[in-house]
């Protein structure tokens, strides 16, 4: 039986059984050689990008509270869309004011779960979609650890401020954006390690 699996996975093999193994050794060497830099480049993209949307946010942050904070709303687009300072102690777009701890432990489980996904992402669209997570993720929960009023329980720094609509920030932008791209590809069939599926 292990015979004929042989010559059936090596059907074009113009030698015996002894030459078949090394062959079939040589193609899984070679498969398994170009998953490795596929992988790699794959991880390589979502920290990229969760540094680009983490450094974005820490920024922006920075500014706003060195310049904006305890100042007058700059109009961006007349009253549509303004720059405001605030502290907010909830979850994304003010929700939740009372539970900061808790979405502090929930921001620090999503980024464990996106470490761990890491290891199997051949996606490069789940890449950045994870990648956006990840530096969102990471700018709410940088402020939740070292702003006011206290570790864990920090006031999250918000400015984008559209009228008939909540503050938020660049954070909360790339978490958005990730998680709609995570929706498009689940539907489109896409799983994080490149396989496509139908349901």
């Amino acid at each position: 039986m292990a015979e004929a699996e042989r010559i059936i996975g090596t059907p074009d093999s113009p030698d015996g059984a002894e030459a078949e193994p090394e062959q079939s050794s040589g193609a899984e060497g070679q498969e398994v050689g170009e998953a490795r830099p596929r992988g790699k480049r794959r991880i390589a993209v979502l920290f990229a990008v969760a540094a680009f949307a983490y450094v974005l946010d820490l920024v922006s942050k920075m500014l706003v509270v060195a310049k904006l904070e305890h100042h007058e709303p700059i109009e961006i687009i007349g009253d549509w869309l303004k720059f405001e300072a605030i502290r907010n102690a909830g979850a994304a777009f003010g929700f939740g004011e009372a539970f900061t701890v808790i979405f502090t432990v929930i921001a620090a489980a999503v980024i464990v779960v996106i470490a761990r996904l890491a290891r199997k992402l051949y996606s490069l669209p789940w890449a950045i979609a994870l990648g956006l997570l990840l530096g969102g993720a990471l700018g709410n929960l940088t402020d939740r650890i070292f702003r006011s009023p206290g570790v864990f329980e920090g006031a999250v720094v918000d400015f984008i401020a559209p009228k008939h609509f909540a503050v938020f920030n660049l954070a909360d932008s790339a978490i958005v954006c990730g998680g709609i791209l995570i929706v498009l590809l689940s539907f489109k069939g896409l799983d994080p390690d490149g396989t496509v599926h139908k349901d």
